[in-house]
């Protein structure tokens, strides 16, 4: 990372790393399969057969005690008929109307799947038996202000095993610790004091985690005490998903525009596969094979988000990720999901008095330390990669040869246009996202280039056809695409690539920043 900062160090005020969204779940790990599940029950005298009235009453008493509370604020509780609405834009909305400064916001609660438990009369035995089932049942989603984490959320299952989810954002922290700063959504696009800011992110690892989900926990489930009396039984806590951002913060928006396409067109035509998994912290080997026990898929995708347009790699579950945040950071995220394609020095979990070996990472909070390293270093070997896109050919070199007329199998092909509207169309055609993994044929050009075919003869569809095929004739014989033998599809050459892009960035620039760089 310090290459790539080093590198654009006139246009960088600073960096920030930490966490963004980070997902905790809380089980009754007991309770998480059928034997738990049934010895718990047995000890609290419920028999098999009246388990589904048991339920109903568990949860009835469960749902009107977690509510109490909002009730006693006069807090809004609002169900949800689809789980397809946006909670959170909900609770900001409310939180926004009532000018809350902290505590409770609202109560959500809505329908949505879930696992639990059935019980099932086996046909031999002629006994009831307790298994696993997956069914649906009523969550309810508490928003709150927290004085330490700011905007949050903590999700209750109100069916056995009675799961948690707590989720909160580490940029939310950083927001209450009393810095100077402008902050667009989750993105701090001016940091008074960056490096004491970096800081004050570190702490946050320092956080004692269980002692504080306990505390939430509590709130969500004021009477589990009640509810198992003498068995002894505590949540556990684990990571379900953690989001590491790096944000580059840029002084001038403009200069990120006009260098951002580039880092987007290297990340899709550059990274392969290896590169993804390296990035990821997988070793690959010296003949740059993927990892022979590696099971999932390595993607690449390009998307336009609101808040930018995103180059995003998986690599299984995991993944990492590059945008241009609201426009003024560039941020890199790392997401993890599934924690065993990595490794931590640690003690074999039950023996504290054991040996010290690299043993896979866990999803307990206990291993957040080393989650956070990993996930840095991914952030900062991706940033290291892009530091060595070059930008030193002028686009008068790119484009001379392009600008006069070339041959094609010993015929004349007249010059390229660049700035004309038809080869521009046809420019801003073959360069779209989406076409950079799995290249682009001559029906995806008709589409883009002609208006809808509906009510066309056959012979005017292949006339269009014809015209395309000749306008691919036209880029190959200029040395922008190539065709990938024995199919119909076409890919920009590298030099196709430095030169679309570079014509397109310049079109987007404004005048003034042109004649800057002309000064």
């Amino acid at each position: 990372m310090k290459s790539f900062i080093q590198k654009y160090e006139p246009d960088v005020m600073g960096s920030l790393s930490g966490f963004d969204r980070l997902v905790f779940r809380g089980t009754l790990r007991r309770l998480l399969y059928p034997g738990g599940m049934d010895y718990c029950l047995a000890f609290l005298g419920v028999l098999l057969k009246d388990f589904a009235q048991y339920v109903l009453q568990v949860t009835a008493r469960l749902k009107e005690a977690s509510l109490a509370a909002a009730r006693g604020a006069g807090r809004p509780i609002q169900y949800l008929a689809s789980s397809q609405v946006s909670k959170e834009a909900l609770a900001r909305k409310i939180a926004a109307r009532d000018r809350l400064a902290d505590g409770l916001i609202c109560v959500l609660t809505c329908v949505e799947p879930c696992q639990t438990f059935e019980i099932h009369r086996h046909r031999e035995s002629k006994r009831l038996l307790i298994r696993p089932h997956r069914s649906k049942c009523l969550h309810l989603y508490h928003y709150f202000l927290d004085p330490q984490f700011g905007f949050m959320s903590a999700r209750l299952q109100t069916w056995f095993p009675l799961t948690i989810q707590v989720c909160l954002n580490g940029r939310e922290w950083l927001a209450r610790e009393g810095i100077a700063y402008q902050q667009r959504g989750n993105c701090f696009t001016w940091i008074e004091d960056p490096p004491r800011a970096q800081e004050i992110m570190e702490r946050l690892l320092r956080t004692p985690w269980p002692a504080w989900l306990q505390e939430i926990a509590g709130q969500l489930n004021p009477i589990h005490a009640e509810l198992f009396r003498d068995f002894d039984l505590r949540y556990y806590w684990s990571v379900h998903q953690s989001e590491w951002a790096t944000d580059i913060m840029f002084k001038d928006p403009e200069k990120l525009a006009g260098i951002y396409p580039r880092f987007l067109r290297h990340g899709l035509t550059t990274f392969a596969s290896p590169d993804v998994m390296r990035f990821l912290g997988r070793k690959i080997s010296s003949t740059g094979n993927l990892p022979a026990n590696f099971a999932g898929e390595v993607v690449s995708r390009l998307t336009k988000r609101p808040e930018g347009i995103r180059i995003k790699h998986w690599a299984g579950s995991n993944h990492i990720k590059l945008y241009d945040k609201e426009g003024a950071n560039l941020r890199v995220e790392t997401t993890i999901n599934q924690t065993r394609d990595f490794k931590v020095l640690r003690r074999k979990e039950g023996d504290p008095q054991g040996e010290m070996a690299w043993r896979p990472l866990r999803k307990g909070v206990a291993d957040l330390h080393r989650r956070a390293q990993v996930s840095e270093a991914a952030n900062r070997r991706y940033l290291q990669a892009l530091a060595q896109v070059q930008d030193t050919i002028s686009l008068g070199a790119l484009t001379e040869k392009l600008c006069r007329p070339a041959a094609w199998k010993g015929q004349r092909v007249r010059a390229l246009n660049p700035y004309g509207p038809q080869d521009l169309a046809l420019l801003q055609a073959v360069a779209r996202g989406e076409f950079t993994i799995n290249g682009f044929r001559n029906r995806d050009l008709v589409s883009l280039l002609y208006a809808s075919d509906e009510g066309l003869t056959p012979a005017q569809k292949r006339r269009r056809s014809s015209a395309v095929t000749r306008q691919l004739r036209f880029l190959r014989a200029h040395g922008l695409i190539k065709k990938v033998p024995k199919t119909h599809r076409y890919h920009l050459t590298a030099i196709g690539s430095k030169a679309i892009t570079a014509v397109l960035a310049a079109l987007s620039a404004s005048t003034d920043s042109l004649i800057k760089l002309a000064a």
